[in-house]
């Protein structure tokens, strides 16, 4: 009766951030115990370019297998979506998030480029029978959720990858017009942002910004987006008419299955994160009834 009460009382306490539509209930309910297949966490090391980097994977309870969504963190990430994966894992996805090489203590160095081979690689981890099996998860229901740089490693890694189920945007930003600013601002932008991170200064970290503009544009092949599920989620941090320019170019190129939706909440939606978890369950579950 009092799962039921707090339910209720979750459901209608926000009618305004939510529309008409109730907080899913992972976002607040633990989910029954399942003593033969327990809900458990996994450290992850992840083959890329001949080191191995960090990961933790979230597995739901059950059997599965289960959809699974890979987050990719911003730059430097002190905001990992955390409390997405475990809310993700509660409404029985497995959740899985990494570290950039030379990042957070993953070896190597750190690197926009790398990034997105980062990316790639941990996908390809992931689709590895035996280790989509001890994971139990489903090789063929991965979503990609990025968060601010990530955003953009999300969206470059979709572009190139024909087997995602769906791509999560949440206050991406894109890499190319941050490498469009002056030198001078650039590399106050890098300096801030490069706690954790290795191998790199912040004139490196601009240097490649600067030099590969054309090639880290955000709506380089919308094309590609237009053929996965698309989830943008905006915030008041300045970034969105980025972000609205990329889903009106993939709506352009036919991109039919775009949902967009802007959130008046700060970059790491500090004061919002049930409804953006709230969000991304919905929007995920549709997913699932869609298939």
């Amino acid at each position: 009766m009092r799962r039921f009460i707090l339910g209720i009382a979750l459901a209608t306490a926000f009618p305004a951030a939510f529309g008409a539509s109730p907080v899913p209930t992972p976002v607040y309910t633990d989910p029954p115990h399942d003593a033969a297949h327990p809900a458990t966490m996994v450290v992850l090391h992840i083959p890329v370019g001949g080191v191995a980097i960090n990961g933790v994977a979230y597995l739901p309870a059950g059997a599965g297998p289960h959809p699974l969504l890979l987050i990719c963190h911003g730059l430097p990430g002190n905001e990992k979506n955390l409390d997405l994966a475990q809310a993700a894992r509660r409404a029985g996805w497995t959740a899985v998030t990494f570290n950039y090489r030379g990042s957070w203590g993953s070896p190597g160095t750190f690197s926009f480029s790398g990034n997105l081979v980062d990316a790639a690689a941990v996908l390809s981890y992931l689709r590895e029978p035996a280790n989509a099996t001890s994971l139990r998860a489903d090789p063929a229901r991965i979503v990609v959720f990025g968060h601010s740089m990530g955003g953009w490693v999300a969206a470059k890694t979709a572009e190139r990858d024909r087997g995602l189920a769906g791509v999560i945007l949440a206050s991406a930003a894109d890499m190319s017009l941050e490498g469009g600013r002056s030198r001078a601002e650039l590399v106050a932008m890098t300096a801030d942002n490069m706690e954790s991170l290795a191998g790199v200064s912040a004139e490196s970290m601009a240097e490649e910004l600067a030099a590969n503009r054309a090639a880290y544009a955000l709506r380089a092949d919308a094309a590609a987006l237009a053929r996965t599920p698309l989830l943008v989620l905006t915030s008041d941090d300045g970034l969105a008419p980025q972000a609205d320019a990329l889903v009106a170019a993939v709506r352009g190129a036919g991109g039919t299955r775009v949902t967009s939706v802007h959130v008046a909440t700060d970059h790491g939606w500090s004061d919002r994160r049930i409804e953006l978890e709230s969000r991304v369950l919905r929007w995920l579950a549709r997913l699932g009834e869609s298939r």
